[in-house]
């Protein structure tokens, strides 16, 4: 049996990211980590629904922004409340793409990282 765990992105402002991820999806650190000597800290983060944690990476040294090439990746999330969800999105300025004929858009992260919104159907 194989399942899915966790994804990672790398984020250069933990308590930034922890904000966003928070008032955007409610989402809230399930786990951490941080190395002994302090150089790297990791924080999953759940939905209190499923078990699959999307797993921030800190690490103290890097300094500049991460290279996302095309952004041609993205997580994705769906909800029983499209219209409620978007619409808060839509108010902290969150939204950097929408596809009406989908009914579909996407938020983005501090780091610029995509996430899908998708209607439950």
């Amino acid at each position: 049996m194989i399942k899915f765990n966790h994804f990672n992105f790398n984020v250069l402002d933990l308590e930034k990211s922890l904000k966003f991820y928070k008032d955007t999806l409610n989402l809230e650190p399930v786990r951490e980590k941080t190395a002994s000597d302090g150089s790297f800290q990791l924080v999953y983060l759940g939905d209190k629904i499923s078990d699959f944690t999307l797993e921030l990476t800190w690490l103290r040294d890097r300094k500049e922004p991460y290279n996302l090439g095309e952004c041609e990746f993205h997580l994705a999330f769906v909800t029983d409340d499209f219209e409620t969800l978007h619409k808060k999105h839509k108010e902290q300025g969150v939204i950097c793409f929408e596809n009406e004929s989908m009914g579909i858009y996407f938020i983005s992260d501090p780091d610029g990282y995509w996430i899908e919104i998708v209607p439950q159907r």
